[in-house]
């Protein structure tokens, strides 16, 4: 009888391995969603990350107002006829002042 009972108990062990180790087991199914779900996040943020770019994108091929906020921003242009006004804080430099652009063309 003692023998029949650790047969059937190792037969039970045996039966268990493939649902816990095997290749469709729990662990392993576990994993893969642990998987999936950072997977699906990183989708999220690039698709977050994509729909900003797009706008940008659209926004300087259709308006001019992107275009002018760069060139006012980045490279220190300002429009004809238009006065620089800078504050600059008590105990904070100016930043150098930036020479004019030059366009490149000789005549």
């Amino acid at each position: 009888m003692r023998i029949i009972t650790l047969a059937l108990a190792a037969l039970l062990l045996i039966i268990q391995f493939p649902l816990w180790l095997g290749k469709g087991g729990w662990l392993r199914v576990a994993d893969m969603e642990a998987q999936v779900a950072v997977a699906n996040k990183k989708n999220m943020e690039l698709k977050a990350r994509n729909a900003k770019l797009d706008s940008e994108v659209r926004d300087l091929k259709d308006g001019t107002g992107a275009v002018e906020e760069r060139a006012r921003f980045e490279l220190g242009m300002v429009k004809q006829n238009e006065i620089f006004v800078q504050i600059v804080r008590k105990g904070q430099t100016p930043p150098p002042p930036q020479a004019p652009a030059d366009t490149g063309a000789t005549h």
